[in-house]
């Protein structure tokens, strides 16, 4: 690891002032200075001090107040004094900090959030999202839904569309500002291999490249939503499209959906805008039946409305014949497509892209340079080399083979296991959405199995806030083994006994 620079005399005067009026006097100041320089690792165990005639001149104190302050130090435990060489930072400093500041920064934090309360036009913090614990990697058994997976990653392939791209020819393409526009060969193979693959012929001019499928969401929401625009929204669904409309508007319309997918009824009426998951709905992976498709798009002809489809896992597909995207069914230009190359390459990358028409394409892409300018260029080159070469549909083959595995490996120890758990027979994708007996709270039980080393996500952020408990939960099988998942299910049946 490496070490921290020592502070230099403009630093310590820059902290000195920083400090200034939180300490009624000097010494107390300079106390501070030291303390904070150990919170923030300006200072380390074991680290001298400059002398106290150099603090001196460099604060412009005297060095009977420089001495009584670093000698208060050492007596509290700080610093430690050695003789002839100064003052050092004690090992046990850090603890010591923690415990004399807390009180401290409680009330500091509490100052700075009074003063930003009221400048704040909304809190997005306070929404509920998808929650996964912090040591996930760690457990044993991560029934997590749509994680990066490095067994199943083709490192030789992209270490090899990456050493392209830092070829001299290549860097000379990719390095410049591109100012708002997008790496031509992403939008090439976007445009020729992967839209067509889902039924869908567009121009160029029609494709928009995001970081991920949720900067196309927000970029949406904030360009066509304002306070009285009515949006449906699939429940159970989507918390990130959730919250995105719903800084933009409090008409958020929640659309019930059954085991064909979004139920068309009477509620699409008032809709502006739908956001449809339809390849596999998140969360219950259902697909939508064509039938549902087309009353869908004649729902929205009718109304004037304007459909958000999230091709949600559609390459994920166990079937040898897929549903075609929404949008492949659409003649009026009624859909927004959004698609993502993060939930089957790595989440990390945060790659997705918009499909629309050409006039909303435009406006999109000057808000988002409003925000970003243009996605990282050297990125959107390696990903178009890696779809080019043929890697991406053949790491989609290993994929599948490997998840239709999986997932048939978690059905049958469900069945075995747990009887009394109810899944969605899924055609595809990462996870089964898996319902208990009346009564159950999933966010308990996920409490509960976390102990036990075992990972799922319960499901009530997928429902708006009812305040009941929710008997659902979905269980991922992207991120675990299919040798791991019979013991683990061993385990979740034993939590529910």
């Amino acid at each position: 690891m490496t070490r921290p620079r020592k502070p230099s005399n403009l630093m310590w005067q820059r902290l000195f002032r920083h400090l200034e009026g939180i300490s009624p006097t000097r010494q107390g100041q300079l106390r501070d200075m030291v303390v904070q320089g150990v919170i923030d690792g300006l200072l380390q165990p074991g680290e001298a001090l400059p002398s106290s005639r150099v603090l001196a001149e460099s604060l412009r104190l005297s060095r009977t107040t420089v001495s009584l302050a670093l000698q208060a130090l050492s007596d509290q435990g700080f610093l430690t004094a050695k003789p002839r060489s100064g003052y050092f930072v004690s090992d046990a400093a850090s603890t010591s900090v923690a415990r004399s500041v807390d009180t401290k920064q409680d009330k500091t934090a509490q100052t700075h959030a009074n003063m930003w309360q009221h400048r704040l036009q909304f809190q997005p913090s306070t929404q509920r999202n998808i929650e996964k614990p912090k040591d996930w990697q760690q457990q044993p058994y991560p029934f997590v839904y749509g994680q990066f997976d490095a067994t199943q990653f083709p490192f030789r392939n992209w270490r090899r569309c990456i050493l392209e791209s830092i070829e001299a020819r290549s860097v000379r393409v990719w390095a410049p500002d591109h100012i708002d526009q997008d790496d031509r060969a992403l939008i090439e193979q976007i445009h020729s291999r992967l839209l067509p693959a889902r039924g869908i012929w567009v121009e160029r001019d029609n494709i928009l490249v995001t970081s991920g499928a949720q900067q196309g969401l927000f970029l949406l929401a904030q360009l066509l939503m304002g306070k009285d625009t009515s949006v449906g929204i699939e429940s159970p669904g989507y918390p990130d499209a959730r919250n995105n409309f719903e800084l933009r508007t409090q008409k958020v319309h929640n659309l019930d959906v059954d085991d064909q997918g979004l139920v068309i009824d009477a509620k699409l009426n008032c809709c502006d805008y739908v956001f449809v998951t339809p390849s596999h709905q998140c969360p219950t992976t259902v697909t939508m039946s064509m039938h549902r498709r087309h009353q869908l798009l004649e729902q929205a002809k009718k109304n004037n409305c304007v459909v958000i489809e999230d091709d949600h896992e559609s390459e994920l597909n166990f079937s040898a014949q897929p549903m075609p995207a929404l949008k492949s069914l659409d003649t009026e230009q009624r859909v927004v497509y959004i698609g993502s190359l993060s939930k089957t390459l790595a989440h990390g990358l945060r790659l997705g892209f918009v499909v629309a028409s050409s006039e909303l394409i435009k406006e999109l892409r000057a808000l988002r340079r409003l925000m970003v300018r243009h996605i990282p260029s050297n990125n959107q080159q390696v990903a178009a080399g890696f779809i080019a070469h043929g890697f991406h549909e053949a790491h989609m083959r290993n994929l599948i083979k490997s998840y239709k595995e999986r997932a048939n490996t978690l059905k049958i120890a469900l069945s075995k296991y747990a009887p009394q758990l109810h899944f969605n027979p899924a055609q595809g994708g990462s996870a089964l959405w898996v319902t208990g007996p009346k009564g159950l709270d999933t966010t308990h039980l996920s409490l509960d199995l976390h102990q036990r080393g075992v990972v799922i996500e319960p499901g009530a952020v997928f429902y708006p806030h009812t305040g009941h408990a929710c008997a659902s939960m979905r269980v991922g099988y992207s991120s675990i083994p299919a040798d791991k998942i019979d013991a683990g299910v061993q385990l979740i049946a034993k939590a529910l006994r």
